[in-house]
């Protein structure tokens, strides 16, 4: 599902520069660069927001994050450099990092007891991905939400974006970020304990888990499609894998913790890279690994396509592609101790053949990782790129629509013992379907249009009654997602849904923010929902985070995030629009990422911690 794969692919067009070109940061851009971040491109940093970044995160990313396709293969060294020093303005220092100031005093971490402390745990809050937090956890009531206010500020150093969802265990917040620089804060204070460096941006969540010898360990992802481990006390490295070996792989959703042993979900950005007609199209299959928590060796691998991609004549004008491929796991795996299983969602194919796992919902064995069954959201959706590019050299004849089943299950309860798995996809639709009985069909409800970057997006939320949607929808003006000067509609895209559980029938409807008066703005809700007892949280692309009464859909509080902050580590820091990241209730406190500065959104880089006053 997730967008990055339109700019990954928009950029490639104009690739074919020799290596060799005249080390001169202005032409490097022009020739490789300008195309996305000067047309504004909906996915694409503006020239006013690369000036912003250090320049040793541009050439993280040219090397080995989001941008490595085109740094790896078209640029050499000193031409990512070269590129990194004129976009940023700045001289490049290779052994830059994130200065920490507002060093946390020694302490001693964890406590006896740190599962008996409130907690939220990477994605879902818990195991299920339910995004509920339970009374004891939250400690927030009702009542008390209107009278949320601002208690301090974060600013990732350096950083123009801000979309990795923190996690909160024994008073310490753990976050990674877009360059990579994964934090250990104090939860009440923002003062920094520790920081530790991956090699590309940290997209997912921080997972913390307990060995048999007694250590805590964080463990976490990033987008280079490397999986690490971490002292959880100091940040010091344990181990470090490549958890696929494809150029394309990354990891974007958060990891499980089962007896001792990490389930890893693997997706890519190879949808993108065809855009470039010359790019032989596609390889990459979704996948899960098994893993060792304490060593890090993998026990398993297991892909959402069986069958190895081979030869198939498939594109609209009729060039070779591989296949079958595609599939990829964007999400949080969801855990299922009763029947020992778990069950990830997957996306779209590249190419035809389309397979009957893409789109879908997989059970998996606990055990053995073997697909034990899968429900299917919608068939024959194979798409990538260059089916929304004039040039369509790499577009499957079905060509599309792209409607990825991206967002984890949810594992719920029913009266009488019934459980029901829930499934957010980008069509708009909620699918219900019975776990137990091999993903049978329960209900299914629309609750939004659909699109590729519309329906529902990076996830919903569940208590005993209802599952909370947040409506994405999002679009541009004209409909164009790539050309000159793309910008967002500000009218179109949004609401909230609350649906019942047994039934899917809409119990209420909230409205989306208006636009009105509001830059490169969109109501578009494509951030995460949480909910804790009676209060719904959802924010939105136009930078609000919203908390609504979860019986009625009235809003009980609001707040604009889009503005300049003092922060506690003395960093310059704004917000922007809200997006990926749900609110983390913990403990009285309610923390909120913003500055998501993707498809034509706000820019920013602040995390934001409330309690009521």
């Amino acid at each position: 599902m997730r967008r990055i794969k339109y700019w990954i692919g928009l950029c490639v067009l104009s690739l074919g520069v020799n290596a060799e070109t005249l080390v001169d940061g202005k032409a490097i851009y022009n020739q490789h660069c300008a195309a996305c971040h000067d047309s504004g491109a909906a996915r694409a940093p503006t020239p006013e927001t690369l000036r912003e970044m250090e320049p040793v995160a541009v050439v993280r990313a040219l090397e080995t994050g989001v941008m490595r396709i085109v740094g790896t293969f078209s640029l050499n060294g000193p031409q990512r450099v070269a590129v990194a020093e004129y976009v940023t303005g700045k001289k490049y220092v290779a052994n830059w990092a994130a200065s920490t100031t507002n060093q946390c005093a020694p302490s001693t971490w964890p406590s006896a007891a740190p599962l008996a402390a409130p907690q939220w745990n990477s994605w879902g809050a818990n195991q299920q991905n339910t995004r509920f937090q339970p009374s004891e956890m939250a400690k927030l009531a009702r009542d008390e939400v209107k009278d949320l206010e601002l208690q301090w500020a974060f600013a990732f150093p350096g950083e123009t974006l801000a979309e990795a969802h923190a996690s909160v265990i024994d008073g310490r917040l753990f976050v990674g970020s877009r360059s990579g620089t994964v934090y250990a804060l104090d939860a009440k204070t923002g003062c920094t304990h520790w920081t530790t460096q991956a090699n590309a941006a940290v997209k997912g969540p921080v997972l913390l888990g307990q060995m048999t010898d007694g250590r805590w360990m964080a463990f976490f992802g990033d987008v280079s499609g490397r999986a690490y481990a971490v002292d959880a006390a100091s940040g010091a490295p344990v181990w470090q894998i490549v958890a696929d070996e494809h150029p394309s792989a990354r990891l974007t959703g958060g990891f499980q913790l089962v007896d001792g042993r990490l389930y890893i979900p693997i997706s890519s950005l190879e949808e993108g890279l065809a855009a470039d007609p010359n790019y032989q199209c596609c390889t990459f299959r979704g996948a899960v690994i098994r893993v060792d928590a304490a060593t890090g060796k993998i026990d398993w691998k297991q892909h959402t396509i069986a069958d190895l991609p081979k030869q198939e004549t498939s594109s609209v004008t009729g060039k070779t592609h591989f296949g079958p491929n595609g599939a990829s796991v964007w999400s949080a795996p969801t855990i299922d101790l009763r029947q020992r299983r778990m069950y990830v969602s997957s996306g779209d194919n590249y190419t035809q053949p389309a397979t009957t796992t893409s789109d879908a919902i997989l059970a998996l064995s606990l055990e053995k990782g073997e697909v034990l069954w899968s429900y299917q959201g919608l068939p024959g959706d194979a798409w990538n790129v260059s089916c929304s590019l004039p040039v369509k050299t790499n577009c499957p004849s079905s060509g599309g629509p792209d409607h990825d089943m991206g967002s984890s299950p949810i594992l719920v309860n029913l009266d009488g013992g019934k459980r029901l798995l829930l499934g957010g996809q980008k069509t708009g639709v909620m699918h219900a379907i019975d776990p137990d009985h091999e993903g049978a069909l329960v209900w299914k409800t629309r609750v939004a249009k659909g699109g590729i970057l519309g329906g529902i997006e990076w996830g919903s939320a569940a208590d005993d009654k209802a599952v909370f949607v947040a409506v994405s929808d999002a679009q541009w003006e004209k409909g164009l997602f790539f050309g000159d000067k793309v910008a967002l509609d500000p009218k179109v895209g949004g609401g909230l849904f609350a649906l019942d559980l047994k039934t899917g029938k809409p119990l209420w409807q909230a409205p989306p923010v208006s636009c009105a008066g509001r830059e490169r703005c969109s109501p578009a809700q494509t951030a995460a929902v949480t909910a804790i007892p009676g209060v719904v949280f959802s924010g939105s692309m136009s930078g609000v985070m919203r908390a609504f009464n979860s019986e009625t859909g009235e809003v009980l509080w609001q707040y604009d995030t889009v503005q300049e902050y003092k922060t506690v580590n003395g960093a310059p820091g704004r917000g922007g629009a809200i997006d990926q990241s749900g609110a983390v209730v913990v403990d009285g406190w309610v923390y909120i990422s913003s500055g998501y500065a993707n498809w034509g959104g706000l820019p920013g880089n602040v995390l934001l911690a409330f309690k009521p006053k």
